[in-house]
Parts: C-alpha cells; structure tokens; sequence
C-alpha cells in the first residue's frame, strides 16, 4: 500500500492532539567581581528571567501574570522547536546569536493550566557580555539575572522549577566536564581565578580545597602553565598564570586522577 492509500485510511480525529507546543530557554552566565585587591574575584552563577506581563500581545489576560519565568513561547506551525527558541528569546528579552542547546521535553500532564502544552528546552551559557543589550518586550514586562539560588527560591511560572532544576545539571556538566570555563577566564589565569569559577557549581574537595586545586591544575593536561608569566592580581606574592592548550580531554576533568 502506498502512503497516499494509506493517508487515505487515516483519520486524525480518532487521536488527541496537544493544544499547544512550546519552547523555553535557560540562558546562564557568570559574573564577576573583584572583592579587594590581592584576591580572587567572586564569582557568581546566574540566570536570566522574564517576569510575564499582565497582558498578552493580543491584550489578553496572561496565564501566570507577574510570576517571574523563563523566556519563551509557543511554536508556529512553520519553525522547529529550536527556531522558536531562537526567536521568542530575541523578542521577549532582545538577546540574539548565542548558541543554545536542546536537552529536554516536558509532558507531565497539567504543567501547563492552559491545557496538554508540551515544551522544548533549551540551555546556553554565554558571557555576560552577551546578555548586556537584554530589554524586555513583548509578553515580558522585565528582564533580570538572578544568581541560582536566588531563582531556586522564587514562585516561578508553570513547571520552570523543574526545567530550571536540570538546566543546572547540564550547566554544572559543561563547567566540570568540558573546557567551556575558558570562555570565563581571561586568556592567561590564575589557579585560583578557574577554581573560583569552578566552585560556582561544585564544592567538591578536588576543587575548594586551595592546597588540593593549586597542586592539581598543575598535572591538568589540557592546560599548561604560561612560561615566564606570572602577576599579582590575586596574591601579593607574584603568581603563576595558565593558560588552556587546546586539546580534548576526556571526562571528567577536574576531579580525575592523572
């Protein structure tokens, strides 16, 4: 049978159809901030959030109205659920041309008070320069960054918390498992800058503990320290600086034994 006999035999009443498709974006970023001199700079996961506006683009009431959410929206009929991430991010907060990932979908029946919505997620972590044009508009009334914990403790929109909760983990397996870090970090660093940045998402004693990191970043083989170079931005006492080599590692990175 071919496919047109076959669409022929199909009749798409006899299924229930979902009454609408979404995409939502987490987008993250780590600032930092130089506490006092001769010291490591604070370092600080954050998100990025809409509060959603008392009206809709049509100037209808909008479901869960004043409650702070990632950005996002539905999906037409002629994008991808990537696409639509990609735009509804531009128009709701005027952030464009990061590159963001898909990690998960959401189903859990009544997520959504509007009806069986289904949602894309996606995630990025971009410098925080990226996010310094950010302007809400559209369905969103404010656009803020939020250090994690802050967003953890916040009345989120339908089921954010939960998307919120395993965009983290993602971001947490990025920082720890890929050399993404080195987007952070000025080219040459300190041991203690990339451990500063690193405790943003751990506390493993690999890592906090200041003996233990600075003995470790010296047997990483994916970063190498920079010969002759040394500054004092972190410590009275000139320190060495490093840099990333450039080459693939295997996971995880930070905590293995090499």
């Amino acid at each position: 049978m071919s496919n047109e006999e076959a669409l022929k035999q199909y009749d798409v009443h006899l299924f229930r159809t979902p009454d609408g498709y979404t995409s939502d974006i987490a987008v993250f970023t780590i600032t930092s901030r130089q506490m006092a001199q001769y010291t490591p700079p604070k370092m600080t996961l954050k998100l990025m959030l809409i509060k959603r506006a008392l009206l809709n683009a049509e100037g209808q009431t909008n479901i869960e109205s004043g409650k702070w959410a990632l950005p996002g929206g539905f999906v037409q009929e002629d994008e991808s659920g990537y696409d639509a991430a990609k735009r509804e991010l531009e128009e709701e907060t005027g952030v464009n041309n990061i590159h963001i990932q898909h990690f998960g979908v959401y189903d859990k029946p009544g997520r959504d008070p509007r009806g069986w919505i289904i949602s894309n997620a996606h995630y990025a972590i971009v410098p925080e320069y990226s996010l310094s044009e950010r302007k809400a508009s559209d369905d969103a009334t404010e656009v803020e960054l939020f250090s994690v914990d802050d967003v953890l403790k916040l009345d989120l929109a339908f089921d954010h918390y939960d998307i919120i909760k395993e965009a983290v983990n993602r971001i947490t397996n990025d920082l720890l498992q890929t050399t993404v870090a080195q987007n952070f970090l000025p080219k040459y660093f300190t041991y203690s800058e990339l451990q500063a940045l690193l405790l943003t998402v751990t506390k493993d004693p690999a890592i906090s503990s200041d003996q233990n990191f600075a003995r470790k970043i010296k047997t990483l083989p994916f970063i190498h320290a920079a010969h002759g170079m040394k500054t004092q931005r972190t410590s009275k006492s000139p320190t060495q600086l490093y840099e990333f080599a450039g080459i693939d590692v295997v996971k995880p990175i930070y905590t293995a034994r090499y």
